[in-house]
């Protein structure tokens, strides 16, 4: 390589780099941290937030120190550590709190214990995390990644604490499964950097902004008669997620939502729906002026030709329930397709040939691209928390990518699609 090249490799080098990171570049992060053991990553994820270019201003709860050094974190920040609101160094500067919550382009509470959670909940401004929380300006985001043994995090209590803070559209990161510090395992861990910081970036990220979306998820039911009906074991989550990532980054966005046990989430138009026949009008009434069309429900292939009023008694050894198609909706979709509907996704499950059937899949559904979920492994599956994903797409691009929360998965959906509406 000769020294030109050398330095025209540096300077690409550079800039991509740079690209990399402006999403938080010259960001004003403000930083809060309680009383839980895992404030113990927080100097890690101070450097990981300076990485990209972030500026960080951390407060605490007294019981926060306890578990990192004030001193470190104070070196590592080049900003005096904010535990006491009543210290004598802050009176002088007046409203210090709405000081701080002006300064920030966003407050980000992780870890939150269950103890912050409820004074977030009640407007318990006592100390100074949950005061800068009551005092940021509604204009600008609250993220919070609680972390807690999964005993605590289970508690009623504490989801009827985040269920108040989701009513008021603060941002959550989902603690996720592992080992804890009580030598057991569930949910209740504070997330990676590289997880809590992707949730950063997409509250900074409008790249969907002025883009319409509709977003299928949960799976349909097909009723046999008043008390039985057909269906799967869809738990909705992924499309939850989803539907989630395109709010964040400034979509307006459609869910046709079908059969789910999950709280509902803050879009521009929720709609409930039962059978896949529902599914199907819902989707046709809303798809027109849709420029992203996300298919991710488990919509069922049959349904009962007849429907029995009343419950079917046990009279017999047998019972045959004849079954006839539903409607092919993301085939319908591709053929019926407007102008406006740049980008149209399906999503597959198989259990053999998977790629191949995929492939036929997409093609036959005239769809520009399709995500082939796994339900095999203990990160997958039904109901889970993970997923493990395949995308292809019409210009024959196969990616495969490991297992990982579905969040994150529904991120990279994005990053694909976005692809096609750049062209």
């Amino acid at each position: 390589m000769t020294y030109k090249t050398s330095c025209v490799f540096i300077i690409f080098a550079f800039l991509i780099a740079k690209l990399l990171n402006v999403m938080l570049n010259k960001k004003r992060i403000l930083l809060g941290i309680t009383g839980s053991i895992a404030t113990y990553k927080t100097p890690i994820l101070v450097r990981e937030l300076q990485k990209k270019g972030a500026e960080v201003h951390i407060v605490a709860t007294p019981s926060a120190l306890e578990f990192a050094s004030k001193l470190v974190l104070s070196n590592l920040t080049h900003n005096e550590i904010i535990s006491d609101i009543f210290a004598n160094d802050l009176q002088c500067k007046g409203a210090w709190h709405i000081e701080l919550a002006n300064w920030c382009d966003m407050m980000l509470i992780a870890p939150c214990s269950a103890t912050t959670l409820s004074k977030l909940a009640t407007g318990n401004a006592d100390n100074p995390v949950s005061c800068l929380a009551l005092a940021m300006p509604t204009n600008k985001p609250l993220i919070i990644a609680p972390a807690m043994d999964f005993v605590m995090y289970e508690n009623q209590a504490t989801k009827n604490n985040i269920d108040i803070l989701k009513n008021r559209n603060v941002n959550f990161i989902e603690p996720e499964i592992g080992e804890l510090a009580s030598g057991l395992v569930g949910k209740g861990r504070l997330p990676d950097y590289d997880v809590i910081i992707s949730h950063i970036e997409n509250v900074f990220d409008n790249k969907l902004s002025g883009f319409n979306v509709l977003i299928t998820a949960g799976g349909t039911h097909e009723k046999i008669d008043d008390v039985r009906f057909i269906s799967n074991n869809s738990s909705g989550k992924m499309g939850y997620a989803i539907a989630e990532v395109c709010v964040s980054m400034g979509a307006n966005v459609t869910l046709i939502s079908a059969n789910v046990n999950l709280k509902k989430i803050n879009v521009n138009n929720f709609i409930e729906v039962s059978s896949a026949n529902e599914m199907f009008e819902a989707t046709k009434k809303h798809y027109e002026n849709k420029d992203i069309i996300i298919m991710c429900a488990a919509i069922s292939d049959y349904t009962p030709e007849s429907y029995v009023q009343g419950k079917i008694k046990k009279d017999s050894e047998e019972l045959v329930i004849k079954l006839k198609r539903t409607e092919d909706i993301l085939k319908w979709l591709g053929t019926n397709r407007t102008n406006k509907n740049k980008v149209i996704v399906g999503f597959a499950l198989e259990t053999s040939n998977n790629v191949e059937l995929a492939k036929m899949k997409l093609n036959n559904k005239k769809c520009d691209m399709l995500v082939l979920n796994s339900i095999y492994g203990e990160q997958s599956g039904f109901g889970s928390d993970y997923n493990t994903i395949t995308i292809l797409d019409k210009n024959n691009n196969i990616n495969i990518y490991e297992p990982m929360p579905k969040f994150n998965c529904a991120k990279i959906i994005i990053d694909n699609i976005e692809k096609f509406l750049l062209k």
